[in-house]
């Protein structure tokens, strides 16, 4: 019988449902729920992020949530360090960790083996590079990365600066693209027993979803929640504040759109996310697809999850 440590991973797109599937399973499991969620890390940013209440736990632990302030630097290898420990540790309780969430770096992070996250930050670079970005604009950057890797240039969005940044940097100190490293040291882990069960659905329903859970957050005060970060004195241009549902909201509170504007754009960005977190997670084949409107309820669902779950996982019995 294998003495790997057990590890069951729930990805999905946004909004189709992972937190209250999680639940049930980690209650049927003996599981405890780490977050992989790059929003959820945030403190006083809940509505937005759709974080879990307390009540919704219902008494299961949930681990990676709240853990840093808007204005601090959380890196996927900072993610892997911390949730590795805690897998350790609850495997050590003979409980299950549970995996839940939809950022596919983290996830990637802890089931493949990625060398270019030990590649260690390199202040010189990245203030020059930052420079050059205030100067003549992300586009520059952006061309910048088009010349040494264009793998990775087609795939980091013009405004995503960080990324960007860190790209050319893997590039300058490794000699080797982001891209080219991905494909020759992304190999697949052999350290756990590992389960990676997808969530899908009808895509017009999905649609329908994010739609509904927009307005939700509007409702429960997502204006206010914004307003309140800003007046902490959470700058507009942190990565924090850069997230969907935040920046459209920004922009509404400065006049530069109306709130119907502001809430569609919240809606149509999030709709292109689960796009994109559904091309990203496909490409795994590890991962065992549930299409959720296939399901007459949860009850069903999360029966059919264990039974196929429990066949790949060593039971804390031995």
């Amino acid at each position: 019988m294998s003495n790997k440590d057990n590890l069951f991973i729930l990805i999905g797109p946004t909004a189709i449902g992972k937190t209250a599937v999680s639940i049930e399973l980690a209650k049927s499991l003996n599981g405890e729920i780490i977050s992989a969620d790059s929003m959820q890390i945030y403190k006083y940013m809940d509505i937005g992020t759709a974080k879990i209440t307390p009540e919704e736990m219902e008494g299961i632990p949930h681990h990676l949530i709240d853990i840093v302030y808007p204005d601090e630097e959380f890196t996927v290898a900072d993610y892997k360090s911390q949730a590795e420990k805690i897998i350790a540790d609850i495997n050590s309780r003979n409980k299950l960790p549970i995996v839940v969430g939809g950022t596919g770096l983290y996830v990637n992070s802890l089931v493949y083996d990625l060398n270019f996250t030990q590649v260690p930050p390199n202040e010189e670079i990245r203030e020059r590079l930052e420079y050059l970005a205030d100067k003549y604009g992300n586009e520059y950057i952006h061309k910048m990365l088009e010349k040494i890797d264009k793998m990775s240039f087609d795939r980091i969005h013009v405004m995503d600066r960080k990324r960007i940044i860190r790209a050319i940097e893997i590039y300058e100190v490794t000699g080797k693209p982001m891209s080219e490293q991905g494909k020759n040291f992304r190999k697949q882990t052999d350290k756990y027993n590992l389960v990676m069960v997808g969530l899908n659905m009808d895509r017009e329903k999905l649609y329908e979803k994010i739609n509904l859970r927009v307005d939700k957050m509007i409702e429960e005060g997502l204006i206010e929640e914004v307003s309140k970060l800003l007046k902490l004195g959470y700058n507009k241009d942190l990565v924090s504040m850069q997230g969907i549902g935040y920046k459209e909201i920004i922009w509404y509170l400065e006049g530069d759109i109306s709130l119907e504007e502001s809430i569609e754009l919240i809606k149509k960005a999030s709709r292109n996310y689960a796009k994109r977190q559904l091309t990203w997670f496909r490409r795994d084949n590890r991962i065992k697809w549930f299409y959720v409107d296939e399901y007459s309820n949860m009850a069903h669902l999360v029966k059919h999850i264990i039974d196929y779950s429990e066949k790949i996982l060593r039971r804390g019995l031995n």
